[in-house]
């Protein structure tokens, strides 16, 4: 079997199992189950199916995964480095200790709830087996730790400062719960227009500016 991919120029040209490199099976085969949880959810595919779509063998995906649980849980472990990144592109973008850093970080959060949203559910919705997954704990930790660095910086203060701590937690569950009321549509029993940025805006400078 052959996987077809596509070239800049438009051509296509086919890439044989053999060529895979160790990772980059492991990096197809997340990327199908994303696009897969994204149109069906995390209970409505096969691994075989992924499998299909990443263009090998039914059998190959155990050959990086034990099982299905394990597959979900590199797609949220993916995920949550990419959230992290957004996150910290996010607060570069604007001088360190500014509340724009701070509301970009929020913004970054609120677009990757938006534009993926079953993979959002999934991060923070699979409890099988995060109590055994330390690297989950960790990442989720590295991501709360950019807005805990962004409230530091704003207050001049430690990140480890237990002030800090619980302005960042009012931080991240306004956000956290803003996201999901987006993704859910629950904003629309409302008739204000919520302006994403002007809505982390004023949060930022409710929680830190006092």
């Amino acid at each position: 079997m052959s996987n077809d991919t596509s070239r800049t120029d438009g051509s296509a040209t086919v890439t044989p199992k053999s060529a895979y490199h160790h990772g980059d099976l492991r990096a197809q085969l997340i990327a199908a189950v994303r696009d897969l949880i994204e149109t069906r959810g995390p209970d409505g595919f096969s691994v075989a199916e992924a499998a299909r779509r990443a263009g090998v063998s039914s059998a190959a995906p155990y050959k990086h995964f034990k099982d299905r649980p394990e597959i979900l849980r590199g797609v949220v472990s993916e995920a949550m480095d990419r959230l992290r990144a957004a996150m910290e592109a996010g607060a570069a973008a604007h001088p360190v200790g500014s509340l724009e850093a701070v509301a970009a970080i929020g913004l970054a959060y609120v677009d990757f709830a938006r534009s993926e949203p079953g993979v959002f559910r999934l991060v923070f919705g699979l409890t099988e087996g995060h109590e055994n997954a330390p690297e989950l704990q960790q990442k989720g930790e590295g991501c709360f730790g950019v807005v805990v660095q962004g409230a530091a910086a704003c207050l001049n203060l430690s990140p480890s400062d237990p002030e800090v701590q619980r302005r960042a937690y009012m931080l991240w569950s306004f956000v956290h719960g803003h996201s999901f009321l987006h993704i859910d549509m629950k904003t629309k029993v409302t008739t204000a227009r919520i302006d994403d940025w002007d809505y982390l805006m004023t949060i930022s400078r409710a929680i830190l500016a006092s």
